[in-house]
């Protein structure tokens, strides 16, 4: 409370307190350190402005491998949860991100700054570490471009932005909420399978996945090869098609054509 009605800035604390000889690590106590299960996240004077990044020693996890280090590891998804790691798998999902978050540590990957919307309307800017939370959206929506249809992944997009900013602005208990959820469940059903992912000092990449519901399905052709399940003259005949509503639009509106 004092903080809060005193309008104290973090210097001002810190000053205070080494007036009253209280001892600590102020280069550290610099910056305002929150650790949750997804990640870490890191405020301090950088973060009020929008050009500085965060230096090395803010970051409450160093790199700790060899500069050329790298591994690869397998997830294992199981209807769109985190479920395995290699050869291990979890009951409880909660465990699999938190072994996630052990094993990509040493390689100081998943840091970056994130600029977000206050319900207040004003702007606020944070550093994060959040490996185990980078890494697990990045393959499982991997995973999703394989498994998913195009309009599945596009509204799954767009009430994902719409869900996020409801929860982030403590409206959990909007009705709408659990509709929502009820079409989140429902994309995950065949969203279920293995992603490799390969771990480097700072940054990861997404090998590939394999998935039973694989719809990368060869039988009917390979992007950019050949096409199996239909001919150059159903390709000619399905662009007329396509392109009649545009056809009539100019047709009504030739002054437009070369605009």
């Amino acid at each position: 409370a004092p903080i809060r009605e005193k309008r104290l800035s973090r210097e001002e604390e810190i000053e205070y307190l080494k007036q009253k000889g209280i001892a600590g690590n102020w280069e550290k106590a610099a910056y305002s350190i929150n650790a949750g299960i997804w990640g870490t996240s890191i405020g301090g004077k950088e973060t009020l402005a929008a050009k500085e990044p965060l230096p090395e020693a803010a970051y409450p996890t160093p790199l700790s491998v060899d500069a050329q280090a790298s591994e690869v590891v397998c997830l294992h998804f199981e209807h769109g949860e985190l479920k395995g790691i290699d050869q291990e798998f979890f009951i409880r999902p909660i465990e699999a991100i938190q072994a996630l978050a052990a094993r990509a540590k040493p390689y100081a990957v998943g840091r970056n700054m994130h600029t977000g919307d206050t319900i207040i309307g004003i702007k606020g800017r944070i550093g994060f570490e959040a490996a185990a939370a980078l890494i697990t959206i990045g393959a499982h929506h991997t995973l999703e471009k394989h498994t998913l249809t195009k309009w599945q992944m596009y509204w799954k997009d767009q009430l994902a932005s719409w869900y996020g900013m409801f929860l982030h602005e403590a409206q959990y208990f909007e009705p709408v909420m659990r509709q929502i959820e009820t079409f989140l469940e429902q994309t995950q059903a065949h969203v279920s399978g293995k992603a490799w992912v390969k771990l480097m000092p700072y940054h990861f990449e997404i090998q590939g996945i394999e998935s039973a519901s694989d719809l990368m399905n060869s039988s009917f052709g390979s992007y950019g090869e050949m096409n199996n399940a239909w001919t150059g003259e159903d390709a000619k005949g399905f662009i007329k098609l396509f392109a009649n509503p545009l056809q009539l639009y100019y047709s009504v509106h030739p002054d437009e054509r070369n605009l």
